[in-house]
């Protein structure tokens, strides 16, 4: 078993997992806390906008992909904080909007539409050196930012009227979060699919919740949750095709998040108190 180590492809795929998984427990966090869950399936579907534009158009997809994702998601601040519109609602509308619009243009490029199957499925098998460094930065961009305003974030998250009243710019620190939650959607979408990265942003958080309540511990489990599962559906994924069938490895890690989360609320039933 422990040969399949050896090949870059699978080490790629691990570093890939290390690294989404850190990004993920720090911006998930911050969704789970603000009860923004349904944001990441708005800006992901937003995103076939960009794809179908992109595609039409005779573009990088994903350059399109990602203007349409910074614009969903700043939409998305800007008529909850504005136009006094739900977040809900808000997040609705994006994503009905980008799926017409993607479908729309899909359906008038002329020929056959390459990888779109990859966008919605992805592969992490195929994640490259250049995929790495690219997510690699934004990482580092993501830390520095909680980093320097990693309390601001916090009340931001957990009560934006109380933000507010201690003069913290609480439209200019969610726009923020929501253009990473952008940004780390364009990087991964193509590599894990909507399915993996709905399910990295919100599992290894719903599990990490169950033991904690604070802001950084819950970060911190959610990071050791993700790896966990992200490791374990690899070498899962790899095994079934070894000894049964071929599956991929974005469902075997899904179906590990939740296996973990099952274990963790009949551990939880014993613990006691989070704290």
């Amino acid at each position: 078993m422990f040969e399949i180590f050896n090949y870059s492809f699978f080490q790629n795929a691990l570093l890939g997992v290390l690294l989404v998984s850190v990004a993920s427990a720090m911006i998930g966090t911050y969704i789970v806390t603000r009860r923004l869950v349904f944001i990441t399936g708005g800006i992901t579907h937003a995103c076939f906008g960009g794809l179908g534009l992109g595609y039409y158009l005779g573009i990088n997809p994903i350059f399109a992909a990602g203007v349409f994702a910074v614009a969903s998601s700043l939409g998305v601040e800007w008529m909850s904080a504005r136009q006094n519109v739900r977040e809900d609602s808000a997040i609705a509308v994006v994503w009905a909007f980008g799926m017409a619009i993607g479908t729309l243009f899909i359906f008038l490029t002329p020929g056959y539409v390459p990888d779109l199957n990859s966008f919605l499925f992805g592969n992490i098998l195929t994640i490259s050196r250049s995929d790495i460094a690219a997510f690699a930065i934004f990482l580092v961009v993501l830390a520095m930012f909680f980093l320097l305003f990693y309390r601001c974030i916090i009340v931001c998250a957990f009560d934006r009227d109380f933000a507010a009243t201690k003069q913290i710019p609480v439209t200019v620190v969610n726009s923020i979060m929501s253009v990473m939650v952008a940004v780390c959607v364009v990087l991964t979408i193509r590599l894990i699919g909507i399915m993996l990265l709905m399910s990295l942003l919100t599992m290894p958080q719903m599990i990490a919740e169950l033991f904690a309540t604070r802001f950084g511990k819950m970060m911190i489990l959610s990071v050791l949750a993700g790896l966990l599962c992200s490791v374990a559906g690899l070498v899962g994924s790899y095994l079934f095709g070894v000894y049964l069938v071929s599956v991929p490895a974005s469902v075997t890690i899904v179906l590990m998040l939740i296996v973990v989360y099952a274990a963790a609320r009949v551990i939880r039933a014993f613990v006691g108190t989070k704290k």
